[in-house]
This record gives structure tokens, C-alpha cells and sequence, in this order.
């Protein structure tokens, strides 16, 4: 839904979104776009393994289920913030994160909205000796396009994108992705 100055936004059932999800199969719905400011409910993806860096700040709200925000701090550490369920999470802009979460929970997601030219990427990490793997850009506009499944895509698709130069270890591909893919 795109809002503009001439619309009254209208109250948004949560729990009939959250319905609307599970029963759909799809990972997420946008509630808003302005000029300023996006909005969507996320279902749980049990096998994201990515770090998400994007140049918005970043407002999560466990709506059901906890969060587990898996994050990487500018040495490079993978730390965890525990976000239980009717709790929220301010996270800065550039931060490499990783929401993870089950696929019967929910997350609101409140970001400022993308300026012209701002990019996302997404970044992957060997399993076995964390070095990185790959990294998928995105113009992120919409959210209705699902960024984070067409990143997803590409990545798992290639078996080149999976190899660490390192250590030579195949990320393999998740189950839960191969089944909806």
C-alpha cells in the first residue's frame, strides 16, 4: 500500500495478518510506503543464514515467538540479541544482522524508507571458518518484491556463490528452502 498526503491510513488487523500469512505461505506483507518510512509484518524464516546490511535504521517488534538478532560488530564478531515476544529493538543503520526466527512467529518491521540509490546487501559466512562467501545487492524499493527471497535465490541457486575459497566447505542448501523453492 502506497500512502499519500490525501490518505487517511486505516487501523491494520495484526492478528489477521499474521493469519493471512501462515495460511498463505508467503514470508512477508507490507503495510506501508511513504515518502519517509516503510512498514511490513515478517513471517519466521527458520533458515536464514544471511546478514542483512541496509542504510535505514531499523525498528523490530516481536509481535509472536522471540527474536533471535543474530549481528556483527564492526571487528567482525557475531554477537546474538535476545528479543522476546511484546518486545522491540532499535537497531542503527549499516549494522550486519540477521533476524532469525521460527516460521510461526512474526515480527513488525519499521524502516526509514530507501533513498534513491541507497543499496541493501546481503552477506554470507562460511559454517565452517566464517569467512565470507558472497554478497547480494539489492535496490530496495518495495517490499512487495521480497528482497531477501530473490537474494536468497541467487545465492542457493549456485553452488559457486555456497564454496568458501578458504576452507573449501559447501554451504549446503537448507531443506526448508529447497522444498519452497
Amino acid at each position: 500500500m502506497i500512502v499519500t498526503p490525501n490518505f487517511v491510513m486505516p487501523n491494520l488487523d495484526l492478528e489477521e495478518i499474521m493469519h493471512s500469512l501462515l495460511e498463505s505461505g508467503k514470508r512477508t506483507r507490507q503495510l506501508w510506503l511513504t515518502p519517509d518510512s516503510l512498514a511490513f509484518v515478517a513471517r519466521g524464516r527458520e533458515y536464514r543464514s544471511e546478514f542483512h546490511v541496509n542504510p535505514s535504521y531499523e525498528v523490530q517488534y516481536s509481535l509472536k515467538g522471540d527474536l533471535n538478532l543474530h549481528y556483527r560488530t564492526p571487528e567482525g564478531e557475531e554477537k546474538v540479541a535476545f528479543v522476546p515476544e511484546g518486545s522491540c529493538l532499535f537497531q542503527p543503520p549499516l549494522v550486519p544482522h540477521s533476524p532469525r526466527f521460527a516460521p510461526d512467529s512474526f515480527q513488525l518491521v519499521i524502516e526509514r524508507a530507501r533513498m534513491p540509490g541507497e543499496i541493501d546487501r546481503f552477506h554470507w559466512f562460511c559454517p565452517n571458518c566464517d569467512h565470507f562467501l558472497h554478497e547480494e545487492r539489492y535496490t530496495v524499493d518495495d517490499y512487495k518484491a521480497d528482497p531477501v527471497s530473490r537474494a536468497y535465490d541467487n545465492f542457493y541457486g549456485s553452488e559457486e556463490f555456497r564454496t568458501c575459497d578458504k576452507c573449501h566447505t559447501v554451504m549446503p542448501v537448507p531443506e526448508q528452502w529447497a522444498a519452497q523453492a
